[in-house]
């Protein structure tokens, strides 16, 4: 019981990205810029496909989402360490250690599972072209975006669960700018093989199982891309290579620190910030860049928008004037 109230009371140390002042005044200010990069670029492509008609089709719809989840993924942990450059001691809760490992889980398990999604539908687009709209209608592409969050919330639970009762009454010092659940387990004041076999059982299955789906389905639409050489085809292969390249930079970094799961190497914290800063960064500047159809709705929403502007402007102006106008003539009534 005292072990308990020990490791519900526990505070853990964060040792960041560098001790040196000065990098932590550069990284301040570079994080700041990457975090709203992030945040402004993805949550344009959620409006762009929101207000263009033409992109709500299944493809863009789970775009948008993997861009919501892009979001998500740098906020679980970016903040914190961006406030924690110009702080010392680095140091966060129990609780708060426990929420930004489920959170961490949710986003990346969903993120996972709906890139298998995105394979998935571009299977079927490009093998099955004439059984797409049948296959890829709206009951499917619900179900595989709502089944993306549902299993990345299972995913993390199940995280969780063998994680939150460990007594910590011990050392607190997480040699990283977030707590990383295979460095937070070692520093539980307990035998910790079993809980560290299951963290890379459930972790291995979930990303091994999502890869290898990933290379199979990539590796049938190349066979199918190369057999034709139509226009269609170009095309096809044009969005194929947006997704192969995001599937590279998502699952690279997660392969390397999980191959040696329970090891501390530095090289470990630069793949981290690779995978919550720079991929959520890299997503959108990839589809948008190698797509035409988004970057033909991006121009239509910024025309709207400044039609928009231009419009409201207008109406300011006029009323600005009628108020001008009335204002003397208010006056003159009162005074008479």
């Amino acid at each position: 019981m005292n072990q308990e109230n020990n490791s519900r009371e526990a505070e853990f140390v964060l040792l960041g990205l560098s001790s040196s002042w000065e990098l932590q005044y550069f990284f301040f200010m570079l994080f700041n810029f990457l975090y709203i990069i992030i945040v402004l670029g993805n949550l344009l492509i959620v409006l762009t496909v929101i207000s263009e008609p033409a992109l709500h089709t299944p493809m863009y719809i789970m775009l948008s989402n993997l861009s919501i989840l892009d979001v998500f993924l740098a906020t679980y942990a970016t903040p914190k360490m961006i406030h924690d450059f110009l702080h010392e001691p680095k140091t966060i809760s129990f609780e708060g250690c426990m929420a930004q490992i489920f959170l961490l889980h949710v986003f990346a398990g969903g993120e996972m599972v709906l890139l298998v999604a995105m394979a998935y539908d571009r299977y079927v687009a490009i093998c099955k072209p004439l059984h797409y709209a049948t296959i890829m209608n709206v009951c499917k592409c619900t179900g595989l975006v709502v089944g993306s969050w549902v299993i990345g919330v299972m995913h993390s639970l199940s995280q969780l669960a063998f994680t939150v009762n460990l007594p910590f009454c011990g050392p607190n010092v997480v040699n990283s700018y977030y707590c990383d659940l295979t460095l937070v387990i070692k520093l539980a004041c307990t035998d910790t093989y079993v809980p560290e076999v299951l963290m890379l059982l459930d972790s291995g299955l979930m990303g091994v199982a999502s890869f290898l789906l990933l290379l199979v389905s990539y590796t049938v639409i190349l066979v199918t891309v190369q057999r034709h050489s139509s226009m269609d085809m170009a095309k096809a292969r044009s969005t194929l290579t947006a997704h192969i390249i995001v599937v590279t930079l998502f699952f690279g970094p997660c392969i390397f620190i999980y191959a040696w799961p329970f090891s501390s190497f530095p090289v470990d914290k630069v793949l981290s910030v690779f995978s919550t800063v720079f991929t959520p960064i890299l997503n959108p500047i990839i589809y948008t860049l190698r797509n035409k159809e988004v970057k033909l709705a991006m121009h239509k929403l910024k025309t709207r928008y400044i039609f928009v502007g231009k419009v409201i402007s207008l109406l300011f102006n006029m009323l600005s004037r009628f108020v001008r106008a009335f204002l003397p003539r208010s006056k003159d009534l009162l005074i008479s």
